[in-house]
């Protein structure tokens, strides 16, 4: 495989129109790279950072093979790669000068990547983070939930939307859009944020929802604040969101979570989600 295999591009109507039908052949495992690249296209190619993203695809006889994408200061996101094409993307980007503070992709991938990109460039590959895909199967409700009830977020809630999401960024270390209030803004715009309250009508937990593309939908940002943990608050407004995206045609709903948090990993599959594969993002020092 050779490094000009790969085609790289800044304009994403032109990789959409090239990769598009690559990315929705399966959906489940191109999640990340289908709702990105529906966010670039619905607000713009500035929504994640100042740079221009960086956007690529791998073909060989005529067919795309693979594709990467990268919302700078972001890490290079990258679908499922043989060792030979990470090399030689590698090597690509590593002749144009590219400066990369790391790769995400599928174990893998990613391994056979951060490898490839020491070996042209001498960066240290530091492993940063794990995340693991669960599909939603059979919507199992928590057993014991609290009490409360789930309602979506209007425009009474902006400013907390706004204020939770940029407190989910700083706790997921990035890849969040920048702006919180204009995302906030969309969110109501879509009705998109399931709300869990307490009995009283004070909101505890929000789960929300990527726009459905390809027919999957992504639960993400879940959170709940620091001293609200640990009553079951998240779990009961993320069965209000798998109901919603139910609700809204979704074929697949899907989610990515921490498999080294016990408590986590656990409570989703106590509500019906099962684990589809491994990711990885390893930071290059």
């Amino acid at each position: 495989m050779r490094p000009d295999d790969w085609h790289l591009t800044g304009n994403l109507d032109a990789f959409l129109a090239r990769a598009g039908d690559f990315l929705r052949s399966r959906p489940v495992l191109h999640t990340l790279a289908l709702t990105v690249t529906e966010t670039l296209r619905t607000r713009g190619t500035a929504v994640y950072g100042s740079e221009p993203p960086v956007l690529g695809v791998l073909e060989r006889a005529g067919r795309v093979r693979a594709v990467l994408f990268r919302t700078p200061p972001h890490p290079l996101r990258l679908t499922a790669l043989t060792p030979d094409g990470a090399d030689a993307l590698a090597a690509r980007l590593a002749a144009l000068g590219h400066v990369l503070p790391g790769v995400g992709a599928d174990r893998d991938t990613a391994v056979a990547f951060a490898a490839a990109w020491r070996r042209h460039t001498g960066a240290t590959p530091v492993l940063h983070e794990r995340a693991r895909l669960y599909r939603l199967g059979t919507p199992t409700p928590p057993e014991h939930a609290p009490e409360g009830r789930a309602r979506v977020a209007g425009e009474r809630d902006r400013e907390r939307l706004a204020r939770w999401y940029r407190e989910f960024g700083a706790a997921v270390g990035g890849g969040v859009v920048q702006d919180h209030g204009a995302w906030a803004d969309a969110q109501v715009a879509a009705g998109s944020v399931t709300l869990w309250e307490t009995p009283d009508g004070t909101p505890v937990a929000m789960a929300g929802l990527t726009p459905m593309v390809a027919g999957q939908i992504r639960v993400v940002p879940v959170h709940t604040p620091p001293h609200l943990r640990g009553r079951g608050y998240a779990g009961a407004a993320v069965v209000g969101a798998g109901r919603a995206a139910r609700a809204a045609g979704a074929a697949e709903v899907l989610l990515f979570a921490d498999p080294d948090s016990p408590t986590g990993t656990a409570l989703y599959q106590r509500l019906g989600y099962r684990p589809v594969a491994d990711f990885v993002e390893y930071a290059f020092r």
